[in-house]
């Protein structure tokens, strides 16, 4: 018995054990894949060139060997028309899983282009909360028309995951759990998990629920498989667990995960019943969308997507250039206030872009903190007070740091007064730009907007104001010119 239980454990060793200059991924394939695990250009060429000669069966076993994600990038890489081609030529490749791996713009794209008994068919392949991210982007008329083509029960949950506003757990989450009463033994819920049919794909541990379908603890597998057949239940399960209201944003979801280090967690309605799961996959997606969406805002380019159409992303980035041009006006109108000095002293016309360049630039680095801080909950109400301070004294040592490097030159090739007057005009813009870096994205959140949205303009529009009217108004008030 002994011998057989070492036979056993060698087994799982060597299972568990990988081939030694083998790949953990038999799919990178180097006629396909480089280093960095991406498409070769050679590779995506190849079937471009059958493509074009109408060899859809090449086309086929090209693409065939490839993992869904790369078929999804392989598609993403094409035009339009050579998009349809290659789904034509490789229909019975187009599975869910590829289709839940696309483009938002690719994907929205492609569906608009199929049948609704087609995209319904897709639909009901995917998971709850992959079906509605196929859907909730197309028009009116088309989620009716492909909802109405699906089962009862799929269309009711898909119906009820778009009641809930975008970016939301409830939109989110997985509808697929599992959940029991507490009153069972573990061996009775290792029973029902083996002869289950109708068990999610994937689930990291099981919720427990009283009559009211109200979570009561939960139990990961690891416990369940650890504890003897004959032990309650109630005996065994966590009861001290992390709720997600359905009605909670996702960015705040993904900190919660991050914060209590979650693997999954129930979502509840407002009843408090048991409505889904959402698990740490989901919030890595999030945490990438949320990361990339508030740099992508700060900078006004919209959602910055390479594959979004050209009528959106012109509207989405021409009015935050208008709105720059008007915040610019207000610059130049101080600049005009001292036209006459600058045309007495040209240095002055040569010297001022410094100090609202560096002045920007400061502005934008404690505002880049200060964003970040609010999207992460580190900065609050009962301590912005503390962090203002902290970042006017980095401020004022990074103010004093450029203007003793600039105000030395300046004097050395101009004046010594012309000197001084940068060096204190340097100061007084950085701190200016710390103070605005923090108080523009606290008021734009303190007034429920996104502060990543339109803080970088005012934070310019504040640092070049404020540089050129300390520079000239210091230049004239100390008689430079």
């Amino acid at each position: 018995m002994a011998q057989d239980d070492r036979s056993l454990e060698d087994d799982v060793m060597l299972a568990e054990t990988p081939d030694e200059g083998g790949r953990p991924d038999d799919r990178i394939d180097d006629e396909r894949m480089d280093e960095e695990n991406t498409l070769k250009r050679e590779f995506v060429r190849s079937v471009e060139d059958a493509l074009e000669a109408g060899d859809t069966g090449e086309v086929y076993d090209l693409v065939e060997p490839l993992h869904p994600a790369d078929v999804a990038d392989l598609l993403e890489l094409f035009e339009k028309d050579e998009r349809h081609q290659l789904a034509t030529a490789i229909t019975d490749l187009m599975t869910s899983e590829v289709v839940a791996e696309l483009n938002d713009y690719v994907r929205e794209e492609m569906m608009e282009a199929l049948p609704a008994d087609a995209v319904a068919e897709i639909a009901e392949q995917l998971e709850t909360d992959d079906a509605v991210q196929l859907i909730e982007d197309l028009d009116e008329d088309d989620q009716k028309a492909i909802l109405a083509e699906l089962d009862p029960e799929d269309r009711t949950a898909i119906e009820t995951a778009l009641s809930y506003p975008e970016e939301t757990a409830g939109r989110l989450m997985s509808r697929d759990f599992v959940a029991v009463p507490e009153h069972i033994t573990v061996g009775d819920l290792i029973d029902f998990l083996r002869d289950e049919r109708e068990l999610p794909g994937d689930f990291f541990e099981v919720f427990v629920v009283d009559q009211r379908m109200h979570p009561v603890g939960t139990c990961q597998l690891s416990w369940i498989l650890r504890t003897p057949r004959g032990v309650q239940l109630g005996d065994v399960m966590k009861r001290d667990q992390t709720l997600i209201p359905a009605e909670l944003d996702q960015e705040e979801v993904a900190l919660m995960f991050q914060k209590y280090g979650l693997i999954s967690a129930a979502v509840i309605d407002d009843d408090g019943r048991l409505v889904g799961q959402m698990t740490v996959d989901d919030i890595v997606h999030i945490i990438a969308e949320e990361a990339g969406e508030d740099a992508l805002l700060m900078s006004g380019a919209g959602e910055g997507d390479i594959n979004e159409p050209i009528r959106e992303a012109y509207s989405s980035r021409v009015r935050w250039l208008v709105a720059n041009l008007g915040t610019a006006l207000v610059a130049s109108l101080i600049i005009a206030l001292f036209g006459s000095a600058i045309e007495k002293l040209v240095a002055l016309a040569v010297l001022m872009p410094i100090v609202a360049s560096i002045g920007g630039n400061a502005g934008t680095q404690t505002m880049a903190v200060t964003v970040r801080a609010i999207a992460m909950n580190q900065l609050t109400s009962s301590n912005t007070r503390r962090i203002l301070g902290k970042e006017l004294r980095v401020a004022f040592l990074n103010g004093v740091t450029i203007a003793v490097l600039v105000g030395a030159a300046t004097a050395l090739i101009f004046t010594p007064l012309l000197g001084l007057v940068i060096a204190l005009a340097m100061v007084i813009n950085v701190v200016t730009a710390g103070l605005a870096g923090v108080l523009v994205p606290v008021a734009f959140d303190r007034l429920d907007q996104d502060p990543a949205v339109a803080s970088s303009v005012f934070v310019t529009m504040i640092t070049d104001s404020m540089g050129f009217f300390a520079f000239l108004g210091l230049a004239v008030a100390m008689q430079v010119v």
